[in-house]
């Protein structure tokens, strides 16, 4: 947030001012005239301001008026004696936000700057909404790579092929792609049709590119026109290329060689005129050498490629589409948009963020409906963050962080009550936070003890690992606090560093009430 700045002759006033709101956490910039304040305008500027009316170096409503050319939305409060009310409605008149008469309460004082804070939050919250959508975020220089190829393939109908792991945004270059071609809203206007090769049955992927005649199979009770034929004269988006059934790669090789295909069950060869765009998380050179990718197709797709980086290399990015992404949730969820601190923003951009943008998403969706409060501080993040300390602050064998995007909810494994408990977990709350000797490397012994059973279930093949383990660990976490508190919910989330709304969450979901 940015500085409050008091505008006062009296060092008085500008001291009794300064101390009360840095109680309240909230930077102040102090000025003895107006003439500082224009001169300081050049370089910055102010969340709100407090101006006296009468100073030696200017009036206050002088400044007022000068300082909302500059900048119309900037709340400004008029500090003003009770013989000055005629000149507290001229300054109504010429666009303050409140006039404080002296001497103030300070008290009152402190919770008129802090309305006037909402005010001019809620403010840069509607500018922002009324900025037009970017179709991509990213300012890393990996991102402007992509931006670039995206312009340099504008006026091309060139194949491509889009890499980049799980929910990095693949889709979205695909549309851009789209968008900015001769066939996008640059040229023709053609469909974007968008297919995930992966999420549809051997079976019925076929009919669902390719289309298929009445009667060609028990239930095809009418022609249905494929993927293909839906895309003519736009572009076919094929997701997850690499999870492809090998013989379908054959007839898709054959459409792109020559633009023909047959639906099943026909008879008679159908052209589409259709741009390809493929996409995958996997590596296509190796699912070559395995055998599990035609060597054709893959050089037939290859033509151009462009890779789109993960979110952890480009973590710069991260406050941008945070706050984007807190824009668009509330906007669907129909409440108002929340605003985030810089701490709680530094929190998100030290996560490794396995999940990429998809994650993020979530997790301002999860903020928006989860966080008690407007502004989200560091402490109202979901637990996967919390629980991954920075990594300068990791020690050598910290239990590894969450893998799990927010969509998945927390690990859904055994339940805790049927979940057999590894000795590991049984002497884990004596242990937590000594220093074992006993403990190889100089670690506690529950780390120690964490390893050796992780460990044993990694090499029996046992499924599910790190929810079994994460499960458990949270139980006996919570179920230490409130044998502690005697089950006192609240007081046993101040003592583990969580929200009250976090630990009934979790009590429900661990099913810690049976």
């Amino acid at each position: 947030m940015k500085p409050i700045w008091i505008v006062d002759d009296d060092q008085s006033i500008r001291f009794v001012l300064e101390k009360a709101l840095a109680r309240e956490q909230l930077p102040v910039r102090s000025f003895a005239n107006p003439r500082e304040v224009l001169a300081a305008l050049a370089d910055d500027e102010p969340q709100v301001l407090v101006s006296d009316i009468r100073m030696p170096g200017g009036s206050g409503l002088d400044l007022l008026g000068k300082v909302k050319e500059q900048l119309p939305n900037l709340p400004v409060i008029i500090m003003t004696a009770y013989s000055d009310l005629d000149s507290a409605v001229s300054a109504f008149q010429r666009g303050a936000f409140e006039y404080l008469p002296k001497p103030f309460d300070l008290t009152k004082a402190v919770e008129l700057i802090r309305r006037a804070v909402e005010e001019s939050l809620r403010e840069e919250v509607s500018d922002e909404r009324n900025l037009p959508v970017p179709e991509i975020l990213g300012q890393a220089p990996a991102m402007q790579d992509v931006f670039r190829a995206i312009g340099r393939l504008s006026q091309s109908n060139v194949t491509v092929l889009i890499t980049g792991e799980s929910g990095s945004g693949k889709e979205l270059v695909a549309r851009a792609l789209h968008r900015h071609s001769p066939r996008g809203e640059q040229g023709t206007n053609g469909p974007f049709i968008a297919i995930n090769t992966a999420a549809i049955p051997k079976d019925l992927l076929e009919s669902e590119l390719f289309g298929h005649e009445r009667g060609a199979f028990t239930g095809a009770q009418t022609m249905r026109r494929g993927r293909f034929e839906q895309a003519d004269g736009g572009t076919l988006f094929l997701d997850e290329i690499g999870d492809m059934p090998f013989d379908l790669q054959t007839r898709l090789l054959r459409v792109l060689s020559d633009g023909q295909f047959y639906r099943v069950g026909g008879h008679q060869p159908l052209k589409a005129n259709v741009r390809v765009i493929a996409a995958t998380h996997q590596n296509l050179e190796q699912r070559v050498r395995d055998g599990a990718f035609r060597e054709d197709l893959f050089h037939r797709l290859n033509v151009i490629r462009l890779r789109l980086p993960p979110l952890r290399e480009r973590a710069d990015d991260v406050p941008a589409l945070a706050r984007f992404f807190l824009q668009k949730s509330a906007k669907e969820l129909g409440v108002e948009p929340k605003r985030i601190t810089d701490e709680a923003l530094e929190r998100l951009k030290a996560f490794s963020f396995p999940g990429n943008v998809r994650q993020l998403e979530n997790v301002c969706h999860w903020l928006t409906v989860m966080a008690p409060a407007q502004v989200i501080e560091s402490k109202d993040l979901p637990p996967e963050i919390l629980s991954q300390a920075p990594a300068a602050e990791l020690p050598a064998a910290a239990v590894p962080t969450s893998v799990m995007p927010v969509s998945s909810g927390l690990p859904q494994g055994l339940p805790v009550q049927d979940a057999p408990v590894p000795p590991m977990a049984a002497a884990m709350p004596a242990a937590i936070g000594q220093a074992a000797s006993e403990g190889s490397g100089g670690d506690p012994r529950w780390l120690s003890d964490l390893e050796i059973e992780a460990r044993r279930l990694l090499e029996s093949g046992s499924p599910e690992v790190w929810d079994l383990l994460t499960r458990q660990f949270e139980a006996r976490l919570i179920r230490t606090a409130l044998h502690i508190t005697r089950g006192r919910r609240i007081e046993a989330a101040q003592k583990l560093g969580i929200g009250r709304n976090t630990i009934t969450r979790k009590i429900q979901e661990l099913s810690l009430d049976d």
